[in-house]
């Protein structure tokens, strides 16, 4: 594959923008069927008529069907979207950035997905989608999987099939619930991941920022108590990073202190944490669940974000403590390596 690569770059270097031209269009049909021309267009930022014999091409070679509601991808244009991943990452040069970035921070793992969630809302499925590859792939029977809540975690388990087969997995949410819609609540994203995963399920009834003697009480109850043991013997934990910002004011804080919280140079949150731009902690909200100093024991910590607006966020987290892997978007990696 390298090697063809290679020859195509140099014999013909003008198929490459046409390659990755082509496989845009596929992807915005996939995720907005059935769409028309012009949305297309608008989508895509470019002119209608540079659409159309893109479109009636894709058309003659049955990768797209034109309806009267619009265009959508043929089952045979799907496997072809999804088999050229590979070849629009090294066009992209998303291999050597994710080398890049891994030589400059404590991450074993970087993996990159094409675009930026800022600016199309549906890079966030592929790089969901990546996510649930990854699970799929490293869970083995036996595992025991916790995860965080919010949107792009929801987004995770909306990308894994439905299993059939049932799996020896336990997925359990990582800490307890913010006050939030209960689509992107950690105990909700758990059990639909489990089902995408064929694997088994437990939640944590315990609303998240309560008092330290409301914590330690209920921590000494029974089923809480078992469930907290387990949670210690996970071997991989999946968690979103989010803008120190947007996570206050999901956790109902007040703008005083969101204020106080920024001026003392908050900019990314994680398990509950607040992390400066050099890993310091801010400030932490009182929680049962995992403990950042508990994740040094985890075997594989897994980070996902989106989003060039949240490079310094993940480059706080990463300054924190090392990552195992980290799953980004184009607009998070360039981010991270603006000087």
């Amino acid at each position: 594959m390298d090697k063809i690569f290679s020859f195509l770059q140099k014999i013909a270097p003008e198929i490459s923008p046409l390659v990755f031209f082509r496989y845009q269009i596929l992807r915005s049909i996939h995720f907005s069927q059935p769409i028309g021309r012009r949305a297309l267009a608008e989508q895509l930022q470019v002119q209608e008529r540079k659409i159309r014999n893109e479109v009636e091409f894709l058309k003659e070679r049955q990768l797209i069907s034109c309806t009267a509601s619009g265009m959508e991808i043929s089952p045979a244009g799907q496997v072809l979207l999804w088999e050229m991943a590979d070849y629009i990452r090294q066009i992209q040069g998303l291999n050597l950035l994710e080398q890049e970035i891994a030589a400059v921070f404590p991450v074993k793992k970087v993996m990159i997905v094409p675009g930026d969630v800022d600016r199309d809302e549906t890079v966030k499925k592929d790089l969901a989608r990546l996510t649930a590859e990854y699970l799929n792939r490293n869970l083995k029977d036996g595992s025991i999987l916790a995860v965080t809540g919010g949107t792009t975690l929801a987004q995770v388990a909306a990308e894994l099939v439905v299993s059939s087969n049932k799996r020896d997995i336990t997925v359990i949410p990582a800490r307890g619930g913010l006050g939030e819609e209960v689509e992107i609540q950690a105990n909700t994203v758990a059990a639909n991941i489990a089902k995408g995963l064929g694997a088994s399920y437990r939640l944590l009834h315990v609303p998240d920022d309560l008092g330290e003697k409301a914590i330690q009480s209920i921590s000494e109850e029974p089923r809480i108590k078992e469930l907290l043991a387990k949670l210690a013997q996970a071997d991989m934990v999946l968690h979103g990073i989010g803008l120190a910002e947007e996570m206050a004011r999901r956790r109902g804080m007040t703008p005083d202190q969101i204020k106080d919280l920024l001026e003392r140079g908050a900019v990314g949150e994680a398990f509950g944490y607040y992390f400066a731009i050099d890993g310091g902690v801010v400030h932490s909200t009182s929680s049962v669940g995992l403990q950042l100093a508990e994740l040094k024991s985890i075997n594989q910590v897994v980070a996902v974000a989106g989003g060039r607006s949240k490079a310094a966020a993940v480059r706080a987290v990463l300054s924190n403590a090392p990552r195992d892997v980290l799953i980004i978007d184009e607009g998070v990696a360039s981010g991270l390596l603006e000087r």
